[in-house]
């Protein structure tokens, strides 16, 4: 299956139902009561997590998602069916932000973690909701609500327990495939590893952990260059680097504590919080006979690091890595793997969900000239696509909307006169103030 991380898609959560205007007629009863029912509600697009999916490719080639609009209100009461809901199914580890202003909206990180993402519209309310001792016959009704409508851009980035990292060729897949069941792509040549692999690893205490190849870094891999930026964002979900050396470089003129630093470099560039994540260091293909040379001279350069030894080809000392792996991972809480993009600026235990809040009250009142006047806005907006002036009884509600919204006083402030006439989106009514 290809693998796909990043995908852009437009989200539609279904509109409200419109609410029904309607009287009873019944045999004997001249003059029945309003029996208009409500609108249903618009459905929702949630997304899910789910362990069993690695990619976002379902998502790459859909420009747009839209969930169904709820059914209209009917005659007797009759309210319309709420519409269902739209689920999609994302690896874990899928960060969701909108696309206009780059906020999270949400971190899919467990298995059938459900976060509604565009909530649909809720349905319009009947006449017979409107009905009082003062008004007995009303033929007021409400329309639906549009449901939220939005791009997001879906970012996944490989939730594993241990990131393998190095320099191409370092061995890394030929370790995950001795570790683990995983068949990663194994060749004599740079860059066999194009995409993230996985596997589940079991050291000799029945510890098991998810270990993760990641594509081979090369100096100025931040900035683009090899496979570039692409893959190293799935290093910042695991909780501990294993940064895996080639030892069998020609000695004298490879420098493997040189290689080391720049992978470093390039992951600290990256993220400055990579810097800081707990790092086991793998001597790799020490049955070869310059590595022996290799590591005493990284040994001197980098005295106080802890190292392990190990021919992943012929599967030495692998039973130690594992246990040093598991030790390591017993030390780390899993909230300290939920690392945020932005440099880490938020504690990842006290993560939240982002909400859609509602700002302030947003209305605009532009004066065209020729007594001429326009007034815009997402509450006017509201207000006007929920209450459609159909009926005397819609009208008089929606000038009291108008007049919550402190329309009236803006338009007397800024001069309007009698006769005047004022376009609200598609109307044009007559002031008369």
């Amino acid at each position: 299956m290809k693998f796909i991380d990043v995908a852009k898609i437009k989200l539609k959560a279904g509109d409200g139902g419109n609410g029904a205007v309607a009287f009873h007629r019944e045999l004997y009863v001249p003059k029945g009561g309003p029996s208009g029912g409500d609108g249903g509600h618009g459905g929702d697009i949630i997304f899910v997590g789910d362990e069993g999916m690695n990619t976002l490719l379902d998502l790459k080639y859909q420009r747009e998602i839209k969930a169904e609009d709820g059914n209209k209100g009917d005659i007797k009461n009759m309210h319309g069916r709420n519409a269902p809901d739209k689920y999609i199914h994302v690896p874990l580890g899928t960060l969701i932000y909108n696309n206009d202003n780059d906020e999270i909206i949400c971190d899919i990180v467990q298995h059938n973690q459900e976060v509604i993402i565009a909530k649909g519209g809720k349905g319009g309310r009947g006449n017979a909701r409107f009905a009082s001792s003062k008004n007995k016959a009303p033929t007021i009704f409400e329309a639906g609500e549009l449901g939220q409508e939005l791009e997001i851009r879906c970012e996944l980035k490989v939730l594993a327990d241990v990131g393998l990292v190095g320099l191409p060729n370092a061995g890394k897949s030929t370790l995950l495939s001795k570790i683990s069941k995983a068949k990663p792509q194994i060749a004599d040549y740079p860059f066999t590893t194009l995409t993230p692999q996985l596997g589940v690893a079991q050291d000799s205490k029945g510890r098991t952990f998810v270990v993760s190849d990641l594509p081979g870094l090369i100096p100025g891999a931040a900035e683009g260059k090899g496979l570039g930026f692409a893959f190293l964002r799935h290093i910042e979900r695991c909780k501990i680097i294993v940064h895996v050396l080639d030892m069998s470089g020609n000695y004298g003129t490879e420098d493997v504590y040189q290689n080391y630093l720049n992978i470093r470099s390039e992951l600290e560039r990256y993220n400055i919080n990579l810097a800081h994540r707990p790092e086991i260091i793998v001597a790799n293909k020490m049955d070869i006979d310059l590595s022996a040379l290799n590591l005493t001279d990284f040994k001197e350069k980098l005295p106080t690091a802890e190292i392990i030894e190990i021919s992943g080809l012929f599967s030495q000392h692998l039973d130690e890595l594992l246990l040093k792996i598991g030790d390591k991972l017993a030390t780390v809480s899993d909230s300290q793997a939920l690392w945020e993009i932005n440099q880490g600026e938020e504690n990842p235990a006290d993560y939240k969900v982002y909400e859609f809040e509602e700002a302030g009250i947003d209305v605009k009142v532009i004066n065209l000239g020729n007594g001429l006047w326009e007034v815009t806005g997402e509450d006017v907006h509201k207000a006007y696509q929920k209450n459609p002036i159909s009926t005397y009884d819609n009208l008089l509600v929606f000038n009291k909307k108008l007049q919550s919204l402190k329309v009236f006083d803006m338009l007397r402030e800024k001069g309007i006169k009698d006769g005047d006439l004022v376009k609200i989106f598609e109307y044009e009514l007559e002031w008369n103030g």
